[in-house]
């Protein structure tokens, strides 16, 4: 005790603690952090168009860009575009987001339901779904449902995969603790299982938003007379770099609308998500 004492003295006097109160940003900072490097790289790009560092037969500038807009808006065509693009992967992910969560659950919750159900989820997760475009239009044709589809079989994996994961995780003891409360069956799934592996859900659910964009390009390549991908083939049969831009953009708000709602859905469902990050 003396030796660790002397220790202690030597080592100099003791600092006082530091305060454990979080300094937090304020909220209004939020919203200029998420901006400033995509405004970086807008302003970078319209630099780059200006002084004529980047062709426009390569990259349309933004002045271009903005003027292809207009042109589309005024027209109606762009609306229509959007909304058709929209409602094929909003459709697709929803059928494939629903059939990967019911066999995520199948599969984590029985053994029976993982060997019934996992090697083919891992082949369907093993094969590119773009592979899968020539069966499909062989298949379903090149209607909306192939599209839908598409996008469909592009989800399931991620989504199933994730919420099998998920469900595999949840702490034992408060499964068995729920039990001692006298929750089984649907509710037990419900109440218990489902929050508790809730984040990998959503994590899953942003995975397949993202993946459904790839899916809803590769669907849209063919046989389509609306939607974001029927103007890609336009500008590419015409060379209009400013249109090929602006899909790109489209494309890109698409994926931000995605994952604003799954942005949403964490807020209401975890909030207490906020409060783990290291300010």
């Amino acid at each position: 005790m003396t030796a660790v004492v002397a220790r202690a003295e030597s080592a100099g006097p003791l600092a006082p603690p530091r305060s454990r109160v979080e300094k937090r940003r304020p909220a209004w900072l939020s919203v200029p952090l998420r901006i400033l490097l995509p405004a970086l790289i807008v302003a970078g790009w319209w630099i780059g168009s200006a002084t004529g560092a980047l062709s426009p037969q390569v990259l349309a500038g933004p002045p271009k860009v903005w003027s292809a807009f207009t042109e589309l808006a005024r027209s109606g065509q762009l609306a229509d575009f959007a909304l058709a693009s929209f409602t094929r992967a909003a459709f697709g992910v929803l059928l494939g987001v629903t059939a990967g969560l019911l066999l995520g659950l199948a599969a984590g919750l029985s053994s029976l339901g993982e060997e019934l159900v996992d090697s083919t989820m891992q082949i369907v997760r093993a094969v590119p779904f773009l592979a899968l475009v020539p069966l499909f239009i062989a298949w379903f044709g090149i209607d909306e449902l192939y599209k839908v589809l598409l996008i469909a079989v592009a989800t399931i994996a991620p989504m199933y995969a994730y919420t099998y994961l998920g469900v595999r995780n949840v702490d034992r003891k408060v499964v068995e603790a729920a039990r001692g409360f006298g929750l089984t069956g649907t509710r037990l799934v419900v109440e218990v299982i489902l929050p508790s592996a809730l984040p990998g859900v959503l994590m899953a659910l942003r995975v397949c938003l993202s993946i459904s964009i790839t899916g809803l390009i590769a669907a849209e390549q063919v046989g389509t007379s609306k939607g974001v991908g029927y103007l890609v083939t336009l500008a590419q049969e015409y060379n209009r770099t400013d249109y090929m831009v602006l899909c790109v953009v489209l494309y890109a708000l698409l994926g931000l609308i995605f994952d604003g709602v799954v942005r949403l859905i964490e807020r209401f469902a975890m909030p207490w998500q906020r409060q783990v990050a290291i300010r």
